[in-house]
């Protein structure tokens, strides 16, 4: 297979901003000049400890280690080869690749021509909706308030009757069978595959950047014996419980607002999006999960309380199912999380056609918190007006209120719920009490180590067993770094040269990384960054810490991605000038001190001792050069 010329993947990576890339999935927010930081997208945490560095072309998350240029992240998101990476960004920004030897571009690998395929179709079933058939699709979403401009704006589109019409449009675009049911557009028959989508609007479902990935259908025809819902199958690139209906269309305004509203159908988001609701989403044949949760949190930048997630539920009791499955999973939540129900049982989209877009904004302005609506979910299954019921309903209701958290809400639910109850508030409170312990023992014991660590302690003869070494362990990062003067001094120097070195004098910054440093994980980082040569080159920085031999590589990730104490980049640079010359300023001072320690042990009047205290004025000489010297 033919390789990219590296000219070419510099230059590819040097034209890409990484902060556009990784906010397309991250809600990044600034973390200082040259640094924005989110919420990993590898690890799920409370605050963010992930950093992007868009001038270097580098993240680093200090929680999980994780960390790479603009090609790493997409092959880590989308599971993608080197090749398709730098490809997908090349084809991004309109940029032509060159193969070594003069070869062709290799053939397109499997995932990316299921992205290709379902692009593909996604763009013929637009076009279908325009045709004499499709008046069917057209009047069903005409009854629902959608024109044809709010068709287009969500892509929707029509699959015609018949078993053939998109497998034979796909085969004239060059997808092979093998192809189209990968990407789950046909259906394998006896008599070979046939089209998975008849008669039916569809939808495309599209990831968080814009690509379609899969599809979802809704039956138009009586004499249709399918499921009124059909979605595509699970594929590589298609995971529906990872995959949010409309994110693409919400992520900027979900982003901007930390607020994100969770509707239950295709046409729930259009209703609301046309009605100002630009941050509705919906899950896709599958009820909302953790997988959601961890995509939601980090586009909205979930790391306060200060955000909003709304869920919208039916009445019935399937809708109640989903608020108690999605309650479960709500203290994931740094958000607050509230439920909004239209009146008269109404969802977005039948409220929007009955009663216009201000009434869709009202309800969900009307909310009240998840917690509230589980208790009264729970309340109203029970005979409040019988002993035996209160009881029931307290024993349903109190480990609600026992999950909350905030010291001064619980007590005042407690209140609220002895009150709904009739019940004395001290025994409602000793429930709520007895339901808290119990719901922190359970997670104490989901968390708790297996005993498997200890029954393994020793081997079968009663020798001691083998240590397992855990090497990443062995790694060097900040955190293993002396908290002295000189690693202070040494670490933000190599900090400021990494991520500012190309805004500083060469000479300068030369002069000050030829000294040795103090503490050896430093100096082996030192060692490779002088090594690199040229700071104003392309990728500069990223390359030179690749080049840094293992275990002070991820020392050098953290050094290059790490908040630097300045608000502007002159800032910045002044700073890092400052450290070059602190750094040769002490290499004086040092061999000053040496100098001052020989002549006390030479005869004043030596030859040694005359040609030390020159020494000794050229120091001073040099020192004060350094000292006086503008910054």
């Amino acid at each position: 297979m033919a390789r990219i010329r590296q000219s070419d993947v510099d230059e590819v990576k040097a034209r890409i901003n990484i902060g556009d890339i990784v906010g397309e999935r991250v809600a990044l927010k600034s973390a200082g000049v040259g640094s924005l930081k989110g919420l990993c997208p590898f690890h799920d945490e409370r605050s963010p400890s992930f950093h992007v560095r868009p001038q270097v072309g580098y993240y680093h998350c200090f929680g999980c280690g994780e960390s790479g240029d603009v090609y790493s992240f997409l092959r880590a998101m989308d599971h993608l080869s080197f090749t398709e990476a730098v490809e997908r960004l090349a084809a991004r920004i309109g940029y032509t690749l060159h193969y070594e030897d003069g070869g062709a571009a290799p053939e397109t690998s499997g995932r990316t021509r299921l992205y290709q395929a379902n692009a593909a179709a996604a763009e013929w079933f637009r076009g279908q909706l325009s045709s004499p058939e499709a008046d069917a699709g057209r009047r069903f979403l005409g009854e629902r308030g959608f024109d044809a401009g709010a068709a287009a704006h969500f892509g929707v589109g029509y699959a015609p009757k018949g078993w053939d019409h998109l497998r034979d449009a796909m085969r004239a675009q060059g997808f092979s069978d093998e192809e189209l049911s990968a990407a789950g557009l046909v259906s394998q028959g006896q008599r070979g595959v046939y089209d998975r989508f008849r008669g039916r609007v569809v939808w495309p479902i599209r990831d968080v950047t814009g690509q379609t990935i899969g599809f979802g259908a809704r039956r138009l025809y009586e004499d249709d014996k399918g499921p009124k819902y059909l979605n595509t199958p699970e594929t590589t690139i298609y995971k529906k419980a990872q995959v949010l209906y409309g994110l693409d269309l919400a992520k900027k305004d979900v982003s901007r607002s930390h607020r994100v509203v969770v509707v239950e159908g295709y046409t729930d988001v259009m209703a609301c999006h046309l009605a100002g609701v630009t941050t509705a989403v919906a899950t896709c044949g599958t009820a909302f999960g953790s997988d959601h949760i961890t995509v939601l949190r980090r586009v909205m930048g979930d790391d306060t309380a200060a955000g909003e997630v709304v869920f919208t539920f039916d009445p019935d009791a399937a809708g109640q199912k989903a608020a108690l499955r999605a309650f479960a999973d709500a203290k994931r939540f740094n958000a607050q999380t509230y439920v909004a129900t239209g009146p008269q049982g109404l969802d977005p989209c039948d409220l929007r056609l009955e009663r216009g877009d201000a009434a869709v904004r009202a309800m969900l302005e009307t909310k009240v918190p998840m917690f509230e609506f589980v208790i009264d979910q729970r309340l109203s299954g029970f005979d409040l007006a019988s002993v035996e019921g209160r009881v029931g309903a307290l024993r349903a209701a109190a480990p609600v209120v026992g999950e909350l958290r905030d010291p001064l809400l619980q007590p005042e639910y407690t209140r609220v719920l002895a009150r709904r109850l009739g019940m004395d508030t001290e025994d409602v409170r000793r429930e709520v009490d007895r339901a808290a312990r119990d719901s922190a023992r359970r997670e104490g014991d989901a968390h708790r180590p297996t005993s498997t660590a200890s029954a393994n302690s020793s081997s079968s003869d009663g020798t001691a067993p083998t240590p397992v070494v855990d090497e990443p362990a062995l790694r060097m990062n900040l955190r293993t770094l002396p908290r002295t003067a000189d690693a202070t001094l040494e670490r933000d120097a190599l900090m400021g040269v990494l991520q500012y070195g190309h805004l500083v004098d060469g000479e300068e910054v030369d002069a000050a990384l030829a000294l040795p440093m103090q503490i050896p994980a430093l100096d082996a980082v030192r060692q490779s960054l002088l090594a690199q040569g040229d700071r104003r080159r392309i990728g500069w920085a990223s390359t030179a810490v690749e080049s840094v031999r293992e275990p002070y590589r991820s020392l050098a990730v953290e050094l290059l991605t790490a908040d630097f104490p300045a608000l502007t980049e002159a800032e910045a640079a002044a700073y890092t000038r400052g450290l070059a010359r602190k750094l040769r300023l002490r290499a004086v001072d040092r061999e000053k001190n040496e100098l001052l320690g020989t002549i006390q042990r030479l005869p004043p009047d030596s030859e040694q001792g005359r040609a030390v205290r020159l020494a000794l004025r050229e120091l001073d000489a040099r020192r004060r050069a350094l000292t006086e010297a503008p910054l």
